[in-house]
């Protein structure tokens, strides 16, 4: 045996870049977070992708409403029950063609001084974001896929680019990658997963820590329902003017049409405020 078995055998050994326990120590976390940071910035550098339209939704939508998991190239988390209705599956087809539009039209498909703009980006899952990514697809563009890690995993569907499909742990800076670089917002009706990254743009815009950029809710019916806006102004909670942040849509081609009405920017999106520093 080695007279120095014991020292080449102990975790300090170990060079740093391949040593699991310490990467996944609490110590490391600022360069995990870099870390995510820096692989998908890498990649969509590679493609050339300089702004997204960000579509969101549910991910319980099904194609034709089935409520089948084989009706989706993505499984569902678990306990999550697939929302089976024509409402659902209209949803779907929507999102199918607004991703197909987006694509044709926005920029992704024929790039622009060798950059692509206005890419279709999802959460990388089934549903809602399944359709959105198979509406690029199918207007043969690529799409982007920020799917998150969770405790029972949550697999990407099979429409968004493999080489633009990232997986992150930390919600934060998949939030951060979803932001940077979108000329505009589509979302479809969800839940709470759909509801929290609305709201972050939303609180992003309003205090003009990003750019101002096209919001447009499609169903107006659902999204009035589920949220009462204008009880907030009744309130004092926010201004009349923060409504004027997004508008409602009743099908992918108004939807379309509302981002154009809303100054949708065909090429890099303007760069964020700095902070005020008093």
């Amino acid at each position: 045996m080695d007279k120095n078995a014991g020292q080449k055998n102990s975790p300090a050994y170990r060079l740093a870049a391949l040593d699991p326990d310490f990467l996944l120590s609490d110590s490391m976390r600022g360069v995990r977070l870099q870390l995510e940071y820096e692989k998908a910035e890498e990649r969509l550098r590679a493609w050339v992708v300089r702004s997204t339209i960000v579509v969101f939704g549910s991910a319980r939508a099904r194609p034709r409403g089935s409520g089948h998991e084989a009706a989706s190239t993505a499984t569902l988390p678990p306990e999550a029950v697939p929302r089976p209705s024509n409402q659902s599956a209209l949803w779907y087809e929507e999102a199918r063609r607004f991703g197909r539009i987006a694509s044709e039209r926005g920029g992704a498909l024929r790039p622009r001084g060798d950059v692509r703009d206005n890419v279709i980006a999802t959460g990388g899952g089934p549903g809602i974001m399944e359709a959105a990514n198979r509406g690029a697809a199918e207007a043969g563009a690529p799409s982007i896929g920020f799917n998150i890690g969770l405790p029972h995993e949550q697999e990407p569907n099979a429409y968004s680019t493999p080489d633009l499909t990232f997986q992150f742990h930390y919600f934060a800076v998949r939030k951060l990658h979803f932001a940077m670089r979108a000329n505009a917002l589509v979302v479809f009706p969800g839940g709470f997963g759909t509801i929290d990254e609305l709201f972050e743009l939303l609180t992003l815009m309003q205090t003009a820590k990003t750019p101002t950029i096209p919001i447009v809710l499609v169903d107006k019916p659902y999204w009035t329902r589920v949220i009462n806006f204008t009880t907030l102004v009744e309130e004092g909670m926010i201004a009349q003017v923060d409504l004027d942040l997004f508008s409602y849509a009743e099908d992918a081609e108004g939807a379309w049409h509302e981002l154009v009405k809303r100054g949708l920017n065909s090429g890099p999106r303007p760069a964020g405020y700095p902070s005020k520093i008093t």
